[in-house]
């Protein structure tokens, strides 16, 4: 019995041992699970750059991450992160907006939650976390946009939800919110809904994401914003 006992009990550290052997040996990103590492060399290389005072960062998720290319210039900043919730924004939104030292963020963010890419998410969840960032933002003096959240109605990765009424829902809080604080509120949702309160089809090829014609429109409405809230375009 004593060398079953014995036995077992060196299987279990052998085991242990192994399992802590190949956890050290994951590689960092499986453990990142903001994302914390995307932009990490590109925001050290900033950091040793001369300030820029016109400097306006994007924080945001695929909708941000795959936003034209020429849109983008020393000055405007692309913060975005594919598949990204809010809570995972609001870990990273330091070392990716704060520390960056912007004159201006725009924040485009929910949809992932929506779809419940991190887990469930009330409404009052994901503007909570959005408003966080908000206030996050204004104590180091950073003008903060509040962007409405896109209309969708279905998300190809999650067919089954039917997500219209509470992208709706979110935005109206975003909306009420904006107007409470003082903010600029850049409302992409009324610009592209369809009547079944989808993205329009000229804005978009797959319902989720825009396409040319959709950031076109994008960044009008941004730049509008942007002008509103500095007094200067971008």
């Amino acid at each position: 019995m004593m060398k079953l006992l014995k036995a077992g009990v060196s299987v279990l550290l052998a085991g242990a041992m192994l399992g802590v052997s190949l956890a050290a040996q994951e590689p960092e990103a499986s453990q990142d699970w903001a994302k914390l590492a995307a932009y990490r060399a590109a925001n050290r290389q900033l950091a040793a750059l001369p300030a820029d005072a016109r400097r306006i960062v994007f924080m945001g998720d695929s909708i941000t991450e795959f936003w034209t290319p020429s849109f983008w210039s020393k000055s405007l900043l692309n913060r975005g992160i594919s598949g990204q919730t809010t809570p995972q924004m609001l870990l990273r939104f330091r070392p990716d907006v704060i520390d960056l030292k912007p004159r201006v963020v725009v924040i485009l963010a929910g949809t992932n939650d929506v779809a419940g890419n991190t887990g469930p998410a009330s409404d009052d969840m994901i503007v909570g976390n959005i408003a966080s960032m908000a206030e996050l933002a204004q104590v180091h003096g950073i003008t903060v946009l509040l962007c409405a959240v896109l209309p969708a109605d279905r998300f190809y990765w999650n067919p089954e939800l039917r997500p219209a009424d509470k992208i709706a829902s979110v935005n109206q809080k975003l909306k009420d919110y904006a107007k409470r604080k003082r903010l600029v509120y850049v409302d992409y949702y009324e610009s592209m809904i369809n009547e079944h309160k989808g993205l329009k089809r000229e804005y978009s090829d797959d319902g989720v994401h825009p396409n040319a014609a959709g950031y076109k429109l994008m960044i009008e409405l941004v730049t509008q914003g942007i002008a509103a809230a500095t007094g200067s375009a971008p």
